[in-house]
């Protein structure tokens, strides 16, 4: 009975699970997770978005700040020359007309330069109206003074004309010790705004410069209402009013709720030698606001491409019944035809087509091993197609692979690359004297001493030629590849094979060295001339050498034990 159970709750179970239900599960596990990471990559946008749009706007606001910070060093270079002049003239008048004679026309943000005796009365002026006024009364003309060094004033009304401007000076006492005149400069404050003009007409900046009062001197074109007022009755920037006069920083960042509910971020930057500072702030609603409105059409999209999806699931469920047996079907027809790539995946069939779908597997399996066999003869004959049976080395093909893989590593890594090529000296005569089972035996010897010294210097060694071999290192400059070149001479001596017809009495081989460092005026083919070259040096010294091809300097004062030499 449990048994009888067990079974009909299976057969519910499956029918439940059908194609149709499977289908518009396996829809939503597809749509969904694309569509919640399309939302989630949209809220890192956003995040990266409002970092990007701060980090850019605070940089128009310092490169503001320096050009605003360039015009008061302008103005004070302008004034110390007219002291300059005041303190080296004898009288009022000569200076006057020296003063107005140099008047730099390329300064713009200049309206007006005067000079002012100890007293506060205006001795001379480039604007007339300005000359017998009094400006003792003025804190930037005490404090010059008091100081004697450049003052820049705060927010105030010409005397004679009653327009916004403010005041420069800077004291001859700062030049000649003694109580003198002070030059004073009237600063066009319309010019301070036209350097603000990049921080203007962009939704969500707010961005004023201030005085040391909180003063509003400059704003952007679409602000100019701001200028002449207090900051805290500035809307959006009345909230961080006290937190900008109070910061002793050259720059601060800080961030805040409006009263209108938006989040602002902003910054202060002081303008150098001045009280005054240049404030940016940024609506962070109104800078994301394009990307929000991605983020709410993707929540409705999501949910929207899900209602098709599953639409379209149960639509199709019932062609997708008929489908898996066609399938199969046309699989079992290919194979009989003798197409043995194809395969059923027996997971996300339904169970009716499980036994069907194994039989199948099992035909594929096979015909999967003997392909697997197949290609394992073939890797194991290309192997066979690499190595010098010989010597047990690679032979010219296999040298050849590996050298184009160690010069695209080099040039990559921006290493060297050294090659030894090695011939056996008169080994003709060798075979002729001795028979060619010998000679062969020889080169084996030859080829195990090649090995021993590859493996102790991380190097490739191969046979490119009947007595030639060839010895790749890669990541070794010429020096040391001479010195490895050494090693191979010095082995084969040490071998000892008799050689009657060598003046040396025994086998001996010639090397030749390159190197080079890769790059896309060299080849392969470059390194294994310069080598060859090399070796045809070593032949024709007297063979028993090592000759390297032009890349290092060698010492050959004592040629007798080293045998190394170089050729250009």
């Amino acid at each position: 009975m449990p048994s009888i159970r067990f079974n009909r709750n299976r057969v519910k179970l499956n029918r439940l699970l059908g194609i149709r239900a499977r289908l518009a599960l396996l829809a939503l596990i597809l749509v969904a997770p694309l569509m919640l990471e399309r939302t989630r990559s949209l809220e890192s946008a956003r995040t990266r978005q409002i970092a990007l749009a701060s980090e850019e706007f605070f940089a128009l606001a310092r490169q503001s700040a320096d050009m605003q910070r360039e015009v008061i060093m302008s103005v004070e270079t302008v004034l110390k020359s007219t002291a300059y002049v005041r303190a080296s003239a004898t009288g009022v008048s000569r200076s006057c007309d020296m003063m107005r004679a140099s008047l730099p026309a390329t300064l713009p943000w200049i309206r007006t330069l005067m000079i002012a005796g100890r007293d506060g009365r205006i001795q001379c002026s480039t604007n007339n109206q300005y000359v017998g006024l009094d400006f003792s009364d003025r804190p930037y003309f005490r404090g010059a003074q008091e100081a004697r060094d450049f003052v820049f004033s705060d927010y105030l009304l010409s005397k004679p004309t009653h327009m916004p401007i403010v005041m420069a000076a800077y004291p001859v006492a700062a030049i000649t010790g003694e109580p003198d005149a002070v030059m004073l400069a009237s600063v066009n404050l319309e010019w301070m705004s036209k350097i603000m003009s990049n921080l203007g007409g962009r939704p969500g900046i707010t961005a004023v410069l201030i005085d040391s009062e909180g003063t509003v001197l400059a704003a952007p074109a679409d602000r100019t209402e701001l200028i002449g007022r207090p900051l805290d009755s500035v809307p959006l920037l009345s909230a961080v009013a006290e937190s900008a006069m109070s910061s002793s920083k050259p720059t601060e960042t800080t961030s805040f709720t409006a009263a209108d509910g938006s989040k602002r971020a902003i910054t202060f930057t002081r303008i150098a030698d001045t009280g005054s500072r240049l404030i940016v702030s940024i609506d962070e609603t109104r800078v994301t606001a394009a990307i929000d409105r991605e983020i709410h059409n993707a929540y409705l999209q999501a949910g929207l491409v899900c209602l098709i999806v599953l639409l379209g699931a149960l639509i199709a469920a019932e062609k997708l019944i008929v489908g898996p047996v066609n399938m199969l079907a046309a699989t079992a027809k290919r194979f009989g035809l003798g197409h043995w790539s194809a395969r059923v995946a027996t997971k996300n069939l339904p169970s009716e087509f499980v036994p069907l779908a194994k039989s199948f597997n099992a035909m594929a399996a096979k015909l999967g091993q003997r392909e697997r066999e197949l290609v394992a003869a073939n890797d194991r004959l290309t192997v066979m197609a690499s190595i010098d049976m010989l010597s047990g080395l690679a032979n010219r093909r296999g040298f050849q692979n590996r050298i184009d893989v160690e010069w695209e590593r080099a040039q990559q890594t921006d290493s060297e690359v050294s090659l030894l090529m090695i011939d056996v000296d008169h080994f003709k005569l060798y075979n002729d004297t001795y028979g060619h089972p010998e000679g062969d035996a020889c080169l084996s010897r030859l080829g195990e001493a090649l090995a021993q010294i590859a493996g102790a210097t991380t190097a490739f060694a191969g046979r490119y030629g009947g007595e030639e071999f060839c010895l790749l290192l890669p990541g070794m400059n010429a020096s040391e590849a001479l010195e490895v070149g050494e090693q191979v001479r010095t082995a084969v001596l040490d071998l000892e094979l008799p050689h009657a017809t060598s003046a040396h009495q025994c086998v001996t081989v010639s090397v030749g060295v390159a190197s080079a460092r890769p790059n896309d005026l060299l080849a392969p083919s470059d390194l294994i001339e310069a080598a060859d070259a090399a070796l045809y040096a070593a032949k024709h010294r007297g063979r028993n050498a090592v000759v390297a091809h032009g890349f290092v300097d060698v010492d050959e004062s004592d040629d007798s034990e080293s045998n190394v030499a170089r050729v250009g």
